[in-house]
Protein backbone atom coordinates (compact mmCIF):
# COMPACT_ATOMS: atom_id res chain seq x y z
CA UNK A 1 0.00 0.00 0.00
CA UNK A 2 1.50 3.56 -0.98
CA UNK A 3 0.30 6.82 0.75
CA UNK A 4 0.06 9.68 -1.66
CA UNK A 5 0.79 13.21 0.48
CA UNK A 6 -0.39 15.83 -0.99
CA UNK A 7 1.62 19.04 0.62
CA UNK A 8 0.65 23.25 0.54
CA UNK A 9 3.74 23.83 -2.16
CA UNK A 10 4.01 23.96 -6.03
CA UNK A 11 1.23 21.27 -7.32
CA UNK A 12 3.57 20.22 -10.43
CA UNK A 13 1.40 17.07 -11.39
CA UNK A 14 1.10 13.81 -10.11
CA UNK A 15 3.47 11.32 -12.23
CA UNK A 16 1.93 8.35 -10.02
CA UNK A 17 -1.22 7.57 -9.94
CA UNK A 18 -3.21 6.04 -6.66
CA UNK A 19 -4.61 2.51 -7.24
CA UNK A 20 -7.36 1.18 -5.33
CA UNK A 21 -6.08 0.51 -1.66
CA UNK A 22 -3.83 3.26 -1.98
CA UNK A 23 -3.55 5.94 1.32
CA UNK A 24 -4.71 9.51 -0.33
CA UNK A 25 -3.70 12.17 2.35
CA UNK A 26 -4.48 16.03 2.00
CA UNK A 27 -1.81 18.06 4.54
CA UNK A 28 -4.15 21.60 4.81
CA UNK A 29 -3.89 23.49 1.70
CA UNK A 30 -2.32 20.37 0.33
CA UNK A 31 -6.26 19.76 -0.39
CA UNK A 32 -6.63 22.12 -3.23
CA UNK A 33 -3.60 19.83 -5.07
CA UNK A 34 -5.99 16.59 -4.07
CA UNK A 35 -8.84 17.77 -5.54
CA UNK A 36 -7.47 19.27 -8.96
CA UNK A 37 -5.61 16.32 -9.06
CA UNK A 38 -8.97 14.71 -9.35
CA UNK A 39 -9.03 12.86 -6.09
CA UNK A 40 -10.66 12.96 -2.87
CA UNK A 41 -8.48 12.57 0.11
CA UNK A 42 -8.90 10.00 2.84
CA UNK A 43 -7.77 12.67 5.48
CA UNK A 44 -7.07 15.89 5.94
CA UNK A 45 -4.73 17.22 8.18
CA UNK A 46 -3.49 20.20 9.33
CA UNK A 47 -3.57 23.18 11.66
CA UNK A 48 -5.49 25.28 9.33
CA UNK A 49 -3.41 28.73 9.88
CA UNK A 50 -3.18 30.02 6.57
CA UNK A 51 -6.30 28.16 4.78
CA UNK A 52 -9.72 27.24 5.52
CA UNK A 53 -10.46 23.36 6.49
CA UNK A 54 -12.59 21.41 3.71
CA UNK A 55 -16.26 20.90 4.91
CA UNK A 56 -17.77 17.13 4.21
CA UNK A 57 -14.42 15.60 4.35
CA UNK A 58 -12.49 13.51 7.41
CA UNK A 59 -10.35 16.57 8.42
CA UNK A 60 -7.82 16.10 11.58
CA UNK A 61 -6.96 19.58 12.64
CA UNK A 62 -3.68 20.08 14.44
CA UNK A 63 -2.60 22.81 16.75
CA UNK A 64 -0.60 25.50 15.15
CA UNK A 65 2.09 25.19 17.92
CA UNK A 66 3.51 21.94 17.00
CA UNK A 67 6.54 20.40 16.48
CA UNK A 68 5.29 18.60 13.31
CA UNK A 69 5.10 19.88 10.29
CA UNK A 70 1.64 19.26 8.75
CA UNK A 71 3.54 17.13 6.03
CA UNK A 72 5.48 15.31 8.67
CA UNK A 73 2.31 14.59 10.63
CA UNK A 74 0.85 13.55 7.26
CA UNK A 75 3.86 11.03 6.80
CA UNK A 76 3.36 9.36 10.35
CA UNK A 77 -0.07 9.07 9.89
CA UNK A 78 0.58 6.68 7.03
CA UNK A 79 3.43 4.98 8.54
CA UNK A 80 0.94 4.43 11.71
CA UNK A 81 -1.60 2.57 9.20
CA UNK A 82 0.99 0.33 7.47
CA UNK A 83 2.08 2.56 4.31
CA UNK A 84 6.24 2.00 3.57
CA UNK A 85 6.07 3.35 0.09
CA UNK A 86 5.24 7.35 0.34
CA UNK A 87 4.59 9.30 -2.31
CA UNK A 88 4.86 13.08 -1.87
CA UNK A 89 3.89 16.05 -4.11
CA UNK A 90 3.24 19.92 -3.72
CA UNK A 91 6.20 19.39 -1.34
CA UNK A 92 8.60 21.99 -3.06
CA UNK A 93 8.25 25.39 -4.50
CA UNK A 94 5.71 27.58 -3.43
CA UNK A 95 6.48 31.03 -1.37
CA UNK A 96 8.22 28.86 1.31
CA UNK A 97 11.42 27.06 0.41
CA UNK A 98 12.05 26.56 4.13
CA UNK A 99 9.16 23.95 3.68
CA UNK A 100 11.27 22.37 0.88
CA UNK A 101 13.58 21.98 2.90
CA UNK A 102 12.08 20.51 5.74
CA UNK A 103 9.89 18.30 3.48
CA UNK A 104 13.45 16.92 2.08
CA UNK A 105 14.16 16.19 5.82
CA UNK A 106 10.86 14.20 6.10
CA UNK A 107 12.71 11.43 3.13
CA UNK A 108 15.34 11.09 5.72
CA UNK A 109 12.61 10.35 8.46
CA UNK A 110 10.51 7.92 6.25
CA UNK A 111 14.70 6.28 5.28
CA UNK A 112 14.96 6.05 9.38
CA UNK A 113 11.56 5.07 9.25
CA UNK A 114 12.05 1.71 7.39
CA UNK A 115 10.01 3.14 4.71
CA UNK A 116 10.99 4.94 1.17
CA UNK A 117 9.72 7.99 -0.18
CA UNK A 118 9.41 9.92 -3.28
CA UNK A 119 9.25 13.95 -3.40
CA UNK A 120 8.07 15.15 -6.84
CA UNK A 121 9.16 18.88 -7.63
CA UNK A 122 9.34 20.46 -11.24
CA UNK A 123 10.49 17.93 -13.53
CA UNK A 124 12.22 16.29 -10.93
CA UNK A 125 11.97 13.49 -7.71
CA UNK A 126 14.08 13.65 -4.69
CA UNK A 127 14.86 9.88 -2.69
CA UNK A 128 17.04 9.36 0.45
CA UNK A 129 19.22 6.13 -0.35
CA UNK A 130 19.78 4.62 3.37
CA UNK A 131 22.40 2.21 3.62
CA UNK A 132 21.16 0.78 0.01
CA UNK A 133 21.15 0.25 -3.82
CA UNK A 134 18.75 1.72 -6.42
CA UNK A 135 19.17 0.27 -9.93
CA UNK A 136 18.39 2.28 -13.52
CA UNK A 137 17.82 0.72 -16.43
CA UNK A 138 19.82 1.50 -19.96
CA UNK A 139 17.14 4.14 -21.21
CA UNK A 140 17.02 6.03 -18.47
CA UNK A 141 18.28 9.64 -19.51
CA UNK A 142 18.71 12.72 -17.99
CA UNK A 143 20.56 14.26 -14.48
CA UNK A 144 21.31 12.43 -11.27
CA UNK A 145 22.81 14.85 -8.18
CA UNK A 146 23.83 12.69 -4.79
CA UNK A 147 23.61 15.10 -2.05
CA UNK A 148 25.14 14.06 1.70
CA UNK A 149 23.00 14.95 4.76
CA UNK A 150 24.14 13.85 8.37
CA UNK A 151 27.19 12.08 8.86
CA UNK A 152 29.69 11.46 5.71
CA UNK A 153 28.48 8.53 2.97
CA UNK A 154 30.63 6.21 2.95
CA UNK A 155 30.86 3.24 0.74
CA UNK A 156 29.96 5.34 -2.03
CA UNK A 157 30.54 3.01 -5.72
CA UNK A 158 28.43 4.44 -8.46
CA UNK A 159 28.56 3.04 -12.01
CA UNK A 160 27.31 3.27 -15.84
CA UNK A 161 27.21 7.16 -15.56
CA UNK A 162 29.28 10.01 -16.84
CA UNK A 163 31.01 10.47 -13.65
CA UNK A 164 31.82 6.69 -11.94
CA UNK A 165 32.92 5.76 -8.16
CA UNK A 166 34.14 2.67 -6.14
CA UNK A 167 33.69 2.65 -2.38
CA UNK A 168 34.35 6.57 -2.13
CA UNK A 169 33.32 8.98 0.28
CA UNK A 170 30.79 12.09 0.30
CA UNK A 171 31.09 14.51 2.72
CA UNK A 172 28.15 17.01 3.67
CA UNK A 173 30.80 20.45 3.21
CA UNK A 174 31.59 19.23 -0.53
CA UNK A 175 29.03 18.89 -3.30
CA UNK A 176 31.21 16.13 -5.47
CA UNK A 177 27.82 14.73 -6.61
CA UNK A 178 26.19 16.94 -8.12
CA UNK A 179 25.57 17.56 -11.93
CA UNK A 180 26.41 13.72 -12.87
CA UNK A 181 24.14 12.06 -15.89
CA UNK A 182 22.91 8.76 -17.36
CA UNK A 183 24.89 7.44 -20.49
CA UNK A 184 22.52 4.97 -22.53
CA UNK A 185 23.49 1.91 -20.21
CA UNK A 186 22.31 0.72 -16.93
CA UNK A 187 23.48 2.28 -14.05
CA UNK A 188 23.36 1.74 -10.26
CA UNK A 189 24.16 4.13 -7.12
CA UNK A 190 24.92 2.32 -3.89
CA UNK A 191 26.10 3.58 -0.25
CA UNK A 192 26.92 1.10 2.31
CA UNK A 193 26.88 3.66 4.99
CA UNK A 194 25.03 6.77 5.62
CA UNK A 195 22.61 9.00 3.86
CA UNK A 196 21.96 10.27 0.26
CA UNK A 197 19.61 12.71 -1.09
CA UNK A 198 19.60 11.82 -5.40
CA UNK A 199 17.64 13.61 -7.61
CA UNK A 200 17.06 12.97 -10.76
CA UNK A 201 14.51 13.78 -13.56
CA UNK A 202 11.15 12.46 -14.04
CA UNK A 203 11.35 10.06 -17.19
CA UNK A 204 8.81 10.51 -19.65
CA UNK A 205 7.04 7.37 -19.50
CA UNK A 206 6.05 8.72 -16.10
CA UNK A 207 4.18 12.05 -16.94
Amino acid sequence: MRCFVFAAGSYYGLPEKPEPGDLVIAADAGYAACRAAGLRPDLVVGDFDSSEAPKGENVLRLPVEKDDTDTLHALRLGLERGCRDFVIVGGTGGTRPDHTLANLQCLLFLAASGARGRLYGDGVVWRVLHGERIEFPGATRGTLSLFCIGEEARGVTLRGLKYNMEQGTIRPDFPIGVSNSFIGEAASVEVAEGSLLMMTEIQEEQA
